[in-house]
């Protein structure tokens, strides 16, 4: 919330208390912009909110209000009534301008605010198995992901970024297996490729460097010693690729949390869990297996946590591993998972509650497929190796930049087509090269040479042009912003602001002289609105990992 939107709350709170009698709480107190400009810079409908308690019209609680908001809000130039009882709020030139400085002071700072403050909250994304190169649909959720962590950071949230490694169960014997096939076709040997192994190039990869790194030493090794060494090398090796990956992508983690860390010490984590849950009667054996009562808690079905062979199924170890998460000190977690673990999503979240963990302890995005487009085909194989393609090969293709841009701008429980022929155009049909061509202008009036340096002054009132009052509205907007997308979890609303402020921008470029030679004053005014909109672009775009340029 800025800071006009907390001075309008204050004011009108106080105005509610001196009319009514009464303590007006934050729900009714709201402010916010009115879709339609004419009405005003601001508004707020707590007469409505009131009409019930009050048992009186809104229209007359609205006019008690504002006639007793005289002096109480300086920077208001009108406050007035409109049916069926808002309360209209237009700004003064001073209250709009008077962000400039608190803009340029905070620079990089800018945006930044306290409404996460006290809340620990880990999350969890990609988490795909390191059994090979991540793909398109692992780049959607990563980039979405980190740009939920870069505003929750900037909203003062305490967040703990982490990857969960799948690296347990037959995905990774299978891996092992895959690589034995073609170490062994390396040195011109046979050795039966699973038949639902990996095929792709980069096993091939990985199997040859240890080809050429241990020579033939495997060949005739013992197969279990074998193949417990292909499969560790395997899950390693790939996972530092996905790392690399992840790095090239501006995405990073402060934790990998490796699955088989909950069968350490004989599966202890797992069997404390399974232990607590068996203490509260939540669990049964019926055919050999043991059964979680999960219908109880809102699945529609029980589920198996131990198979009659005593091997595990996947949700057993991660209850353990969210309920870990817990006992480290985050008592919000937030998921993301792809749209295929839809059914997966109630079981999680019966198995908290069941432990006793609170309503919400446990939030779960869902990210919806998106299709490669190019000419209005999809295109799903890269050109280069004929398989999916990669985020490597994706941030090759369109860049880092139109990468994370067009992942982040729409939301995650939508499908998407991504339209790489779009993604590469370097002109205004692009939406990240739109903003960052803004940005490159700005940057190159404040450091023409012919324009006299920009120097801060106590007071912008030379700025009185429509748009100049837009952009100063917008930007004094922007830590609201920011607040509102990580508490919905929505960095699509950045994109969103990131275009109307730049919009506004370029319409103002397009039909105001920012240099005005015979009118020092008005230019060093405006350049302090331009230095301004510049420090508050930057920050959005970095808010979503895209870079912003300073020529192009």
């Amino acid at each position: 919330m800025s800071d006009i939107e907390i001075k309008i709350r204050s004011a009108v709170g106080e105005a509610v208390k001196e009319a009514f009698g009464i303590e007006a709480d934050e729900s009714v107190l709201n402010v916010e912009t009115p879709r339609d400009k004419k009405m005003g810079d601001y508004s707020t409908s707590a007469a409505m909110r009131l009409a019930k308690t009050l048992r009186r019209n809104p229209l007359q609680i609205a006019e008690e209000i504002t006639s007793r908001l005289t002096g109480k809000l300086p920077e208001a130039s009108s406050i007035e009534v409109a049916r069926p009882g808002f309360i209209n709020f237009r700004l003064t030139q001073s209250a709009l301008s008077s962000c400039i400085n608190h803009v340029i002071d905070a620079d990089e700072n800018y945006g930044k605010n306290e409404t996460g403050k006290g809340r620990r909250i880990l999350v969890e994304w990609v988490s795909a198995n390191p059994t090979g190169d991540l793909h398109c649909g692992h780049a959607r959720g990563a980039a979405w992901g980190d740009s939920i962590c870069r505003l929750m950071e900037a909203s003062g949230y305490d967040v703990l970024r982490e990857f969960y490694v799948n690296d347990a169960g037959n995905q990774i014997v299978n891996l092992g297996k895959s690589l034995t096939a073609r170490y062994f076709e390396y040195f011109g040997r046979e050795f039966e490729l699973p038949e639902d192994g990996y095929h792709a190039e980069d096993v091939k990869q990985i199997a040859v460097q240890i080809a050429q790194e241990d020579g033939d030493k495997w060949l005739d090794a013992d197969p279990d010693e074998r193949l417990a060494y292909f499969m560790q090398e395997g899950k390693t090796r790939e996972l530092e690729k996905i790392k690399k990956d992840l790095d090239l992508y501006r995405v990073h983690f402060d934790s990998f949390m490796h699955e088989t860390f909950f069968y350490e010490n004989d599966r202890k984590r797992i069997n404390d869990c399974l232990d607590r849950m068996n203490s509260l009667g939540l669990l049964y054996e019926k055919d050999g297996a043991l059964w979680f009562k999960s219908t109880e808690f809102g699945d529609d079905k029980d589920r198996v946590l131990r198979k009659s062979d005593g091997t595990l199924s996947y949700l057993t170890p991660d209850i353990a591993n969210h309920v870990y998460k817990v006992e480290r000190g985050y008592s919000e977690l937030i998921d993301l998972w792809g749209a295929d673990h839809h059914s997966y999503v109630t079981r999680m979240k019966a198995a908290l509650k069941a432990l006793g963990y609170p309503d919400g302890t446990l939030e779960i995005d869902l990210i919806q497929m998106v299709r490669m487009v190019e000419d209005g085909v999809e295109v799903k194989m890269s050109k280069r190796t004929g398989n999916a393609i990669t985020i490597r090969e994706l941030c090759e293709d369109v860049g880092v930049d139109a990468a994370r841009w067009f992942f982040v701008s729409k939301d995650v429980g939508t499908h998407m087509d991504f339209d790489l022929k779009i993604a590469r155009t370097q002109d205004n049909n692009n939406p990240v090269y739109y903003a960052q061509y803004a940005y490159s202008r700005m940057n190159s009036i404040l450091k023409n040479p012919e324009i006299p340096a920009f120097h801060k002054e106590e007071s912008y009132d030379r700025l009185s042009d429509p748009k100049e009052m837009q952009i100063l509205k917008a930007v004094s907007e922007f830590p609201d912003v920011v607040a509102d997308a990580a508490a919905s979890r929505k960095p699509n609303k950045l994109t969103d602001y990131i275009i109307a402020l730049v919009k506004q921008y370029h319409s103002y470029y397009n039909s105001c002289r920012v240099n005005n030679p015979d009118d020092p004053e008005l230019t060093n005014q405006r350049l302090g609105l331009v230095k301004a909109t510049m420090i508050t672009l930057k920050n959005a775009l970095t808010l979503i990992g895209v870079s912003a340029p300073e020529s192009m």
